[in-house]
């Protein structure tokens, strides 16, 4: 991987976590529930377009990392960088990881 990827896949990592983090409360608290739901459709749509339709990130194929991960890892970082504690952050990371693999179980029945 060259310099240049590796700073597009960054970038393109941090993108995701950083919108989520400047614009979802701020859609829910001015247009309700359905402020979660423009949220969904326009930061994980346009950052999803950036990182995969346009390329921005690059995956190879040796290891496995999507833009959940880049969100996870980007709002823990985040929020623990202010102050937050990682200890009370534990019931909701353990509840996040259950719900991923359940729904994964079952999205694999189905399909």
């Amino acid at each position: 991987m060259t310099p240049g990827l590796m700073i597009a896949t960054f970038v393109g990592g941090f993108i995701f976590p950083f919108m989520i983090s400047m614009c979802w409360g701020r859609l829910v608290e001015a247009f309700g529930p359905a402020g979660g739901w423009f949220a969904a459709a326009f930061i994980v749509g346009t950052t999803w377009t950036l990182n995969h339709g346009v390329g921005l990130i690059y995956q190879s194929g040796e290891a496995w990392i999507d833009m959940a991960w880049a969100a996870a890892f980007g709002l823990l970082a985040g929020a623990v960088y202010s102050g937050a504690s990682l200890s009370k952050a534990m019931p909701t990371i353990i509840s996040a990881v259950l719900g991923g693999t359940l729904g994964a179980l079952i999205l694999s029945f189905v399909l």
